[in-house]
Order: structure tokens, then sequence, then C-alpha cells
């Protein structure tokens, strides 16, 4: 009798080599690519500390600490010659952050209105819109900075030929735009309390609108309600204290003025730059955005009786800020990032005061320009944060 045996690898099938396997083959590849960038980054590390060290320049942080020993045209935190880097490091981050800002603001308001003005009935404030956008976003940016500060700014009278404005306390000249400057006395802080409250209760009033509007139609005026309560309780609250503030007017003394706030050219030519380059970009922008609304919702809007204006700015606007808002990030992270061309105009931006004065100072350029790039990646990811954040609340839920 005879015994049949089974082969059982027989009847199992054939393993692949483990080449063949795509999820093996994958994070090999991934894990040997990581290994080069890690080389790369290694030797790059490297090989710049070598350099440096036989160019004798010191690494490291330690030089924030030391003397800046220079002076800057513009600050908005106290600084002297005698500050550190480290001041003089948040004195251009500040003066950057302060620019960029007002540029945010006044390009998107400039941009809102000539984007709606393109798309006007009227055929003179048509063209004019679109000369203004087709001129401005085809110039480059550097040439506009230019053009700003050496043919108009730098053009005024000298400061005893200054052009006097409003009762002669605002003057403006070759030196900038010299105004008053207001000290605050005792009472100041109530007329401040009541701007913040003011607010406050703004804010709350929109919202229990907002919610009053969504259960019953009826439309509440929440934008006079918060002027009013922004704007004229501390009007009131000014004059019933007698005005809490004494001005100080500038004086012509010798060949300047002394006294009063001073606005620099370079500032003022990197604002009027910033925020009418972008505004070009804007305006098109809200064209598109308004225009991607269905033609039936103007038309709904009409059959309700809604006049134009209402419909503008109850039912197209609204529905179009999906569209615009993706978009307008991009151009806000643009003017951050443009700000850095304040060097050719001579503002003490964070790239002329850090990257720039500081750099060639020290002479530890890597340090000082890796802190630049940090600085302008973290604003751009706030930035991109915030409109991020902005667009969902805005955003049209559908029920």
């Amino acid at each position: 009798m005879t015994i049949a045996t089974i082969d059982s690898s027989a009847s199992q099938p054939a393993r692949a080599s483990l080449f063949y396997d795509p999820v093996i083959r994958g994070v090999v590849f991934q894990v040997l690519l990581a290994l080069f960038i890690i080389y790369l980054v290694y030797s790059g590390v490297t090989n710049a500390a070598n350099n440096l060290a036989r160019a004798g320049i010191a690494t490291g942080f330690g030089f924030l600490n030391n003397r800046a020993g220079f002076d800057i045209g513009q600050s908005l935190i106290p600084y002297t010659a005698n500050s550190t880097y480290r001041q003089a490091f948040f004195v251009g981050l500040t003066n950057t952050i302060f620019v960029a800002a007002i540029g945010i603001f006044f390009a998107t308001i400039l941009g809102f209105i000539v984007g709606i003005a393109r798309l006007s009935k009227n055929f003179l404030v048509r063209k004019v819109a679109e000369v203004y956008v087709e001129t401005l976003r085809n110039i480059p940016l550097l040439l506009q900075l230019l053009f700003w500060y050496k043919a108009v700014l730098s053009a005024l009278p000298a400061p005893r030929g200054s052009i006097e404005m409003f009762n002669s306390s605002v003057f403006l000249n070759n030196r900038g735009l010299i105004m008053p400057h207001y000290l605050a006395e005792a009472g100041a802080s109530i007329f401040y309390a009541s701007i913040a409250i003011g607010i406050a209760v703004a804010v709350v009033i929109a919202r229990w609108a907002k919610k009053r509007q969504m259960a019953t139609g009826q439309i509440f005026p929440t934008i006079r309600v918060a002027l009013g309560l922004i704007i004229g309780v501390p009007l009131v609250v000014l004059f019933v204290l007698g005005v809490p503030f004494t001005a100080e007017y500038p004086e012509l003394s010798g060949f300047n003025f002394s006294g009063g706030t001073t606005i620099r050219p370079e500032f003022m030519a990197l604002l009027l730059g910033l925020s009418l380059y972008t505004a070009a970009f804007i305006a098109e922008i809200v064209r598109a955005g308004i225009l991607a609304v269905s033609k039936g919702q103007t038309e709904a809007a009409f059959s309700l009786g809604l006049r134009p204006n209402t419909t503008m700015r109850l039912v197209i606007i609204p529905q179009a800020l999906r569209v615009i808002i993706p978009p307008l990030t991009s151009q806000y992270l643009n003017l951050t990032k443009n700000s850095s061309l304040a060097i050719a105009v001579g503002y003490p931006d964070l790239v002329s005061v850090f990257s720039g004065t500081v750099a060639n100072q020290t002479g530890q350029a890597v340090e000082v320009i890796s802190i630049t790039m940090i600085v302008y990646l973290t604003l751009s990811l706030l930035t991109s944060a915030f409109m991020n954040w902005f667009n969902s609340r805005v955003a049209l839920v559908e029920r």
C-alpha cells in the first residue's frame, strides 16, 4: 500500500518579490528621498558654517543684543542709536506691518469702488475705471513708487513755500505732510473708553439684527446705528468733556517746521504706490465676482421692488464675496510682500533696516535673511488664516 503525499507548497500562489510590492516600493523611495534632502541640508549648513569660519564671521544670534549705532528715520516704537539690533528689528517689523495694514485698507476701499464703477451704465464712469485699471496694473510697481517719490513728492515746494491747508494748520512740502499733534489731558481716557464701548455695542447690535432679520425678514438700519455709536457718541462725549486735548500746531522755524506730526514723503510714496497698484487688481476681482452672480438674482430683487443700490448691497455683493475673497486674500499677501520695495524710496521697513543695514554691519547675512524670511512667511500665514476665517463667516449656508 502506497501513501500519496501532497506538496502543500504547490497549492500556494507564488509570492512576488518585495521589489514589486507598490507599498513597500513607495516607502523605500520616500525614505531615500528624505535621506537625500537631509544630506543636502546638512551639506549646505556645514558648507556655510565652514565658509563663515574661514572668513572670520561669527555665527549665532548673539549679535541681536549688540548696540546698533545707527538712526532710523521713522519709528513707531522708542528707538535711538544706542538701541540694540533686536530693537532695530522690531522697528522694521512694525513699520512693515503699519504700511501693509493701511495699504490693505485703502486698496480694498478703492478696489471695490473701481470694480463696481467698471460695471456702471454711465459711459464716462465705466471708461474712467477701465483706464485706471488698465494703466496701473500694467506699469511695474517699482516705477510707480519712483514716480510718486521722485516726480510728485520730491517736486513739492520747500518748507518756506509749503502748501497750506485747513486754515494754515496743515502744511504739505517736500519734507512731508505736517499736521497738528494732539496731546491727551485728563478725561481723554473717557473719550477712548466711549469709542471702545461704541464698537462693542455696535457688534452686539449687528449680531442681534442679523438674527432678527433671519427670523422675521425685517431689516434693521445696522450701519447707521453703528456709525452713531462709534462716531456720534464719542463726539458728544468729547464736547461734554470740553475737548480734553491740547493741539500742538507746527511752526516754521528756520528752514523747517517744528512741532506737530510729520508724515514723511517716503511713507506717502510707498502707501500711494501699494494702494493704487493693488486696487487695480482688486477692482478686477470685484468685477469678476459680481459678474459670477446669476443675472436672475438681480431680476428677482428688482421684481421685489428693491432699488439698484439696495440690490447691489444686500443681494449681489454678499453672493459675490464667496468668489471674491480667495483671490482677494492673494492680493493682500502680494501687497505685504511688495512692501519690501520700500528700500527703493528709503522707507525704513524690515528689509531696509534689518536685511540691509543690520546685515551689512554685522556680516551675519545667513541669520538676518533667515529671520526676515520667517517673518514674511508668518505674516502671510496669519493673513491667510484670518481671511479663511472671514470667508467661513460670510459664506452662504444652504438650508
